[in-house]
C-alpha cells in the first residue's frame, strides 16, 4: 500500500491553500471537526481496505494497492 499526492501539481496547490485558510480542515466538507481534519475519517477508512484504490474526497491524496 502506498499512499501519494495527486500528481496534477495544481490540484495539490489548491487543496493545501484550502487547509491552510480552515487550519487543516477539508476544504470540501461543511463542517470541521475531527471526522473532517485533514486527512479525513473517510479517507482514513477507505485506506483500510486492501482493496480500495483510489482518491480522497477532495482529490489531494491517492491510496495505491
Amino acid at each position: 500500500m502506498k499512499i501519494r499526492l495527486n500528481e496534477n501539481a495544481d490540484v495539490v496547490k489548491v487543496v493545501k491553500e484550502g487547509l491552510k485558510k480552515t487550519g487543516g480542515y477539508c476544504p470540501c466538507m461543511r463542517e470541521q471537526n475531527d471526522d473532517t481534519k485533514c486527512m479525513c475519517k473517510d479517507f482514513r477508512e477507505k485506506v483500510k481496505d486492501p482493496n480500495f484504490e483510489g482518491y480522497c474526497h477532495c482529490m489531494l491524496y491517492y491510496k495505491e494497492k
